[in-house]
């Protein structure tokens, strides 16, 4: 791994950045990208090999990754923290933010454990590149599903959040609204809604009603759209797309789901990235620190710009584009892996 280039390190970093928020799987990527290449980009970076250091630096990424959602979302993880600590002291869940601190929790339990018994296995057995482009069409199959055979439930849903949005600007400027809106509504109502400040109040209205409905679900629903992200392990299967599709099959609008998505991912991506780190420390990552550092800067302002442009794309737009993408580019892997 000590031939890393700074080149390679960006892109790789972007691709992960990117391509983690995106549904379209970022192990995925990073498996077929460097064999479509060739050369020392097949060799050098292969997630399949025992002690892979480009695994290490792959994964290692995840916490540039997750920071950057975190920035992204910095507001909502203080309100879901401190709901967490209240509810421990307090011993009750009554809030919302309560309940969805431990929708978190326990929605991340299943893959918690699955990854940390199996994920090992599963990148020898299938973080290879022919076995990742045919995950990949699956992936695309799965987006594709989910979008065709969306609920009624859902689609209601989405008419929900459509007509809170239009009551926003009364919500802001007035103080007037059901439940925890009102309380921001009063606490925002005399500022200036022109500017940058106008729209962040709007994106706190907007987290906290969008909070108000996920939360109305049970804590077996979250642990089963949580468990969703087992399928990540496949390199290939987005974990967002998944839990995505998920989320819709159980009722939720597109965009809560694509919320809920990145809330879930969040703890599960830096967890992964952390354990990484005394891999990258230690005589895997001689030599390629200053890539590390390089790549890591990369992949967070990707996340950055990826989830922001995501909750805005997934209030009128579909998850068909994204499939389209997979199952073209999947088949076209398959192919040149084929034939070359």
């Amino acid at each position: 791994m000590t031939h890393l280039t700074f080149a390679e390190a960006i892109i790789v970093g972007l691709i992960q950045g990117t391509t983690e928020l995106f549904p379209v799987s970022s192990l995925g990527h990073n498996v077929l990208i460097p064999a479509l290449v060739g050369g020392s980009w097949a060799n050098d970076l292969n997630v399949a090999k025992a002690e892979s250091p480009y695994l290490a630096f792959v994964v290692g990424l995840h916490v540039a990754t997750a920071i950057g959602v975190t920035v992204y979302f910095w507001r909502d993880w203080v309100r879901i923290i401190g709901g967490f600590f209240t509810s421990i002291a307090r011993r009750e869940i009554k809030t919302a933010d309560q309940k969805l601190a431990w929708m978190i929790i326990v929605a991340t339990i299943p893959v918690g454990l699955t990854g940390l018994i199996f994920e090992h296995s599963f990148r020898v057995i299938f973080g290879v590149p022919s076995r990742a482009a045919i995950f990949l069409i699956v992936n695309g199959i799965i987006l594709y599903a989910g979008e065709r055979f969306r609920t009624r439930k859902s689609r209601e849903a989405d008419q929900q959040v459509m007509k809170e949005r239009e009551a926003e600007p009364a919500l802001v400027t007035a103080g007037r609204g059901p439940g925890t809106a009102r309380a921001v509504g009063a606490r925002v109502g005399g500022a200036h809604t022109s500017g940058q400040r106008a729209i962040r109040q709007h994106e706190m209205v907007s987290a906290i009603q969008a909070d108000r409905r996920i939360t109305s679900f049970t804590f077996w629903q979250a642990v089963l759209i949580g468990s969703a992200q087992i399928l990540a392990l496949l390199a290939g299967i987005s974990r967002d797309g998944v839990t995505m599709v998920a989320g819709m099959f159980r009722g939720l609008s597109r965009e809560d789901a694509a919320r809920f998505a990145f809330l879930l991912a969040t703890p599960v991506i830096l967890a992964a990235g952390v354990l990484k780190i005394p891999d990258l420390l230690g005589p895997l990552g001689n030599g390629i620190r200053p890539q590390i550092i390089a790549g890591s800067l990369v992949a967070g302002i990707a996340a950055y710009l990826s989830v922001r442009f995501l909750m805005k794309y997934f209030q009128t737009r579909t998850l068909t584009p994204f499939a389209i993408y997979c199952l073209v580019f999947g088949l076209a892997s398959v192919i040149y892996l084929s034939v070359r």
